[in-house]
């Protein structure tokens, strides 16, 4: 069996969620009284936001290698981050990685593409949004891609920080999110929401909108469960 190695702790609730996901679908794929191999690395979670916020991408991508080596010396065969704006620097940290990567933005384009989407709204961390993370490679797959104007961004960014980041759901935050959802659905004419922000499944439900949920979280860990099933 494959040992997977999970770079962790940001945020430390999806990490709890990436965990007990992987154990139930390893299970019900494999059908037997067994769990998979799989060790952990929990960043901190507050240095990781200073230096996004700072922009020090070098240092930022520098934490997420040195994550990945100590996996690898754990004994791990391959690696997921389990944030999406980790994969900012993706490139940058597959290229120094000593183990095969699972992608989350690559898995969710993949998963959008076999839907047959052609525009999809792109929700997550202010990072995340304007980057151009999700834009970028969506456009690959023939997928245009939208994302909240600033001042909605700066309200998404704030329900998940510190709120959603410490697994606390208000009422009020819920609302606000959902408006912002519906009003860029109708607009815009997207076909999708994407919860490009590992937190966002904790306040942003199926049922709550018109349109599908594309949950970032799940179709990663349905991709690293794939990734176990191949060895």
């Amino acid at each position: 069996m494959r040992k997977l190695g999970l770079v962790g702790g940001i945020g430390p609730e999806s990490t709890v969620h990436y965990y007990k996901g992987i154990i139930q679908g390893f299970r019900e794929r494999t059908g037997k009284d067994i769990y998979p191999l799989m060790i952990i690395d929990s960043l901190d979670l507050s240095e990781m936001y200073h230096l996004a916020a700072a922009k020090d991408w070098e240092s930022f991508s520098q934490r997420l290698i040195d994550s990945i080596k100590r996996l690898a010396l754990g004994g791990a065969e391959f690696a997921a981050m389990a944030a999406n704006t980790a994969h900012i620097v993706f490139e940058k940290v597959k290229a120094e990685s000593p183990l095969p990567l699972v992608s989350i933005v690559e898995e969710t384009c993949k998963a959008a593409k076999k839907e047959n989407f052609k525009k999809v709204i792109i929700f997550g961390t202010g990072f995340t949004m304007s980057s151009g993370l999700y834009t970028e490679k969506f456009s690959e797959y023939g997928i245009e891609a939208i994302v909240p104007e600033a001042e909605d961004q700066r309200a998404i960014h704030n329900i998940i920080f510190p709120n959603l980041e410490a697994g606390i759901v208000l009422p009020e935050e819920k609302e606000r999110i959902l408006e912002i959802a519906n009003r860029m659905i109708h607009q815009e004419g997207g076909e999708a929401l994407v919860l490009g922000c590992t937190e966002l499944p904790l306040i942003i439900k199926e049922e709550d909108l018109e349109v599908p949920i594309l949950d970032t979280t799940q179709i990663h860990i349905e991709a690293i469960l794939d990734y176990y099933m191949l060895g």
